[in-house]
């Protein structure tokens, strides 16, 4: 009963922000999502990246071997789901980017948060960092063949991940007035995104539920497998191993809904496991944190 209160007071949260979003749009009200996601993700989520890493207590070679089982886990998930994908005859273009590229900001960032404190959310944004590279490159040009190494370097997130592990690895601190008001633009980033996925969801029309309802529940298992054997392998501690199951499993991001209307590709598959994955995370990611804790 302890473990099953506990981890309701971690979600209860994260899905409560979401059903505002909902809500707001339900009743007709207004919300640009473009101009919402374009803040978080190009100032309050590089401010709350780098202010993480900076103050981070973990020590930079647990963090740099967080990194490498990050890329490990990714790597593994790319190749047994495009196998699987090639196995089902379904279009790599449509299917394999939103089946690999869970939602890491949105949902995986206040989930560490909020199940492994500060430690948890200090892995969190590594992983977060490596899949949002990976998603801007491969993803891209999963979906529109035009993926390019200016995009990742212009990304700001890409930026603010180096230059707090260089503050990190050197130990400096940004000035007291200057970190103050960083922590509070980037304080922004999980209301906003949170709130921002329940306005996405209550927009989409998805297409084939059953479709995707056993894609989402495939995406789910191999994930979570991947980030297991690769905690395991580089024999990480068990909040890191926690943070990154956590993360690779993930729903389907909503930014790869975006994706596939931005390069025209067939977008209306996408947007049901977005909401299909979604809703099933309700009951997924409860029962994925209470094997963690």
């Amino acid at each position: 009963m302890n473990l099953l209160l506990t981890v309701l007071e971690i979600v209860a949260p994260v899905f409560l922000l979401a059903a505002i979003g909902f809500t707001w749009v339900k009743l007709g009200f207004d919300y640009r999502i473009e101009f919402v996601t374009r803040l978080a993700m190009t100032l309050a989520v590089p401010c709350l990246v780098f202010v993480a890493l900076m103050n981070t207590t973990i020590a930079p070679e647990a963090l740099g071997t967080v990194f490498m089982a990050a890329i490990a886990a990714y790597a593994a998930i790319t190749v047994i789901l495009f196998a699987l994908v090639k196995l089902l005859r379904l279009s790599i273009r449509t299917y394999l980017a939103p089946l690999i590229f869970g939602n890491t900001g949105n949902l995986g960032l206040p989930l560490a948060l909020f199940a492994f404190g500060d430690e948890g959310l200090g892995y969190a944004v590594v992983i977060f960092a490596i899949m949002g590279i990976y998603s801007f490159t491969f993803g891209v040009w999963l979906v529109s063949g035009g993926g390019s190494l200016k995009r990742v370097i212009q990304e700001p997130m890409v930026g603010a991940t180096i230059l707090g592990a260089l503050f990190l690895w050197q130990g400096w601190k940004t000035p007291t007035f200057l970190t103050n008001t960083i922590e509070l633009i980037g304080q922004m980033a999980i209301p906003l995104m949170l709130i921002t996925l329940g306005v996405a969801v209550a927009r989409i029309q998805p297409g084939s539920i059953s479709k995707a309802i056993w894609l989402s529940l495939m995406k789910a298992a191999v994930c979570i497998l991947a980030g297991w054997a690769a905690g395991t392998y580089f024999n990480l501690p068990d909040i890191a191993t926690a943070v990154l199951i956590l993360q690779v499993s993930t729903p389907v991001a909503v930014t790869s809904y975006l994706l596939a209307e931005k390069y025209e590709a067939d977008a209306p598959p996408v947007a049901g496991l977005v909401v299909v994955s979604t809703l099933m995370s309700v009951g997924l990611l409860p029962l994925t944190l209470a094997f963690l804790i």
